[in-house]
């Protein structure tokens, strides 16, 4: 049985920078809470567009294990989709400042103090996200991408807006995903020659008129 951690005064829930970002919690209004499994997706309303960014701490370990946070923008909401590798405490931290702000130093915004009490599900790393990304773009498949997934027949659909092509680029080889109106890109394709091969796989972008100039999306490592 894992034991709860000790905490200092304040240390849960909205921080003092929270209000200027205008950010409030949606889904998990409680800053401490138990989950029966090991995935659980937290939202927050907001006012304005925001920079962001997490850490997920294994209260036992000491250990950052962020690569389990897929971070997703929405129209007014921003969805935090968290998987546990382990049952026990963690915390959960989030830093973010308005868009608009040029400041690089993220301040915190909110702590949760989450109890995974069973991880009965295999958890993957997410894809890593790049500053392009961030930009109003929405992934809806593949949320994990490795070697211990099916590779065989892999859907790619992510939303891009304002992209004038996007394209999958696996070990060197570009394949353009298809327009599929409304900012919608899509693509099938196979990727079983790659497996255990430590591949880089990325989504790209291209947003100006120089076709060859690509900006990096999403990183996935098989």
């Amino acid at each position: 049985m894992s034991r709860r951690p000790e905490l200092h005064d304040g240390y849960l829930g909205a921080q003092e920078e929270m209000a200027k970002v205008g950010m409030a919690p949606l889904t998990h209004k409680r800053e401490e809470f138990e989950i029966s499994d090991n995935e659980v997706e937290i939202k927050f309303n907001l006012s304005d567009p925001v920079k962001v960014t997490t850490n997920l701490i294994n209260c036992k370990t000491d250990k950052d294990v962020s690569e389990h946070v897929f971070v997703q923008m929405e129209k007014s909401a921003i969805s935090f989709q968290i998987g546990f590798p382990e049952s026990g405490y963690y915390k959960f931290q989030i830093f973010a400042l308005r868009q608009s702000n040029s400041s690089k130093s993220l301040p915190n915004v909110y702590n949760y103090l989450i109890h995974c009490k069973q991880a009965l599900n295999p958890v993957y790393p997410c894809p890593k996200q790049y500053v392009e990304y961030k930009n109003g773009c929405y992934l809806y498949e593949p949320k994990f991408l490795n070697s211990s997934v099916r590779l065989r027949g892999v859907n790619f659909k992510i939303c891009v807006p304002n992209a004038n092509h996007v394209a999958l680029v696996a070990n060197g080889e570009w394949t353009q995903l298809e327009n599929k109106g409304r900012d919608m890109w899509e693509l099938k394709t196979n990727l079983d020659q790659y497996r255990n091969k430590n591949v880089k796989v990325t989504l790209n972008a291209n947003f100006v008129d120089d076709e060859t100039k690509y900006a990096t999306l999403l990183e996935y490592t098989i």
